[in-house]
């Protein structure tokens, strides 16, 4: 067996497939190792290879850009041999899970990487907050990835017309979307969730508390993440993941659990934002100026729409927030941009300072 039939038999469970192994083909004449990332931790990585589980450092690939680090998810060449032993470098990805970092810099954070699904879980122990679900799906949209809603804990609510109305105001926020609901208490919607990312490979996104890793060990099969209570008072939960794990699903497939998310900014995710409220987007190419700002222009479709009850407001406003956060993340490395913004700003606030001129004129 070749080393490459041996790789395609050994990685397959981990999403390994020709068009990898074709990737890595000048690594293989390297006398590398194909691998991928199942987790990451201060530098150094778990990367499972034909002949097991290796631990590397990542430092030899570390460059100044964060969007370029290793990362879970990624496929590797990495060396046989060595103390300490090093991954040299990672395969081009098909998609990567990128947020925009806590800090004032325009950075962006990689969070995983070649993921074909993303699982959104919703805790429904605690009121629906429909402008976070947006904001993960426009990630999720703008990162390649297929994304999916999964409605936690759902035995908490145990009339279905109730859950049936959560579900379609979801839904709602979510065009496009498949929006699920599931009890991994009580195995109830597990089957369905587990069709859906029996193949590829999903990422398990969502803030704490959220059952994440309860979800987790339950598409696993055994309790492979530590699970521990919500508070009661805001359904919040303490960080019990802590690292990017990758986990080989027995019903095929594979699954990335991360970290309770607190903070989710966007980064450069404006088609993202866009696939989100594709509804608002098909609106907006009947404005009469094809730069409406769906404020205060004449002829503006998308106010229509408002006006007549078809778009609720919530979904603009939620709109409008997104879409001004993207732009600003976006402005902070495109000077021009930032000076057209601006520009803007000043003739908004020219036509508000107008505006209430001509007010105070009728009123005198």
């Amino acid at each position: 067996m070749t080393s490459s039939s041996a790789a395609l038999s050994a990685l397959t469970p981990y999403g390994w497939d020709d068009a990898w192994a074709d990737a890595f083909t000048p690594y293989e004449a390297e006398g590398l190792l194909p691998g991928r990332v199942i987790r990451v931790d201060r530098g150094q990585c778990d990367v499972v290879t034909p002949g097991g589980v290796l631990r590397a450092d990542t430092a030899f690939v570390t460059p100044h850009d964060p969007l370029r680090v290793v990362c879970t998810g990624d496929w590797v060449a990495v060396e046989p041999g060595g103390n300490p032993r090093y991954v040299r470098a990672y395969l081009p990805r098909r998609t990567s899970f990128v947020r925009s970092t806590s800090s004032k810099r325009s950075e962006g954070q990689i969070l995983a990487a070649n993921v074909d699904h993303a699982v959104i879980a919703v805790s429904l122990a605690v009121e629906l907050d429909l402008g976070r679900v947006e904001r993960f799906l426009a990630l999720a949209w703008e990162s390649g990835a297929q994304p999916v809603v999964v409605l936690t804990k759902a035995d908490l609510v145990p009339d279905p017309v109730t859950l049936s109305h959560l579900v379609q105001d979801v839904g709602t926020s979510a065009p496009g979307v498949p929006v699920l609901t599931v009890s991994a208490l009580h195995g109830d919607g597990l089957d369905t969730l587990v069709a859906l990312v029996g193949s590829g490979t999903s990422v398990l996104l969502g803030q704490s508390g959220a059952g994440k890793s309860t979800l987790a060990n339950a598409l696993v099969g055994e309790d492979v993440m530590d699970v521990r209570a919500a508070r009661d008072v805001d359904g919040k939960g303490r960080h019990t993941t802590t690292t990017r794990n990758l986990l080989a699903l027995p019903s095929g497939g594979v699954l990335i659990d991360t970290p309770g998310l607190r903070g989710v900014g966007l980064f450069d995710a404006g088609d993202g934002v866009g696939q989100v409220f594709s509804e608002i987007e098909e609106l907006a190419e009947r404005c009469r100026f094809h730069d409406c700002s769906h404020e205060s222009e004449p002829g503006c479709a998308v106010r229509t729409a408002v006006e007549d009850g078809e778009l609720p407001v919530r979904r603009l406003e939620s709109y409008r927030k997104l879409m001004r956060e993207n732009q600003w993340i976006v402005a902070k490395t495109d000077a021009r941009l930032r000076a057209e913004i601006k520009k803007d700003w000043k003739r908004k606030g020219a036509q508000g300072r107008a505006a209430m001129e001509a007010k105070r004129g009728r009123w005198s």
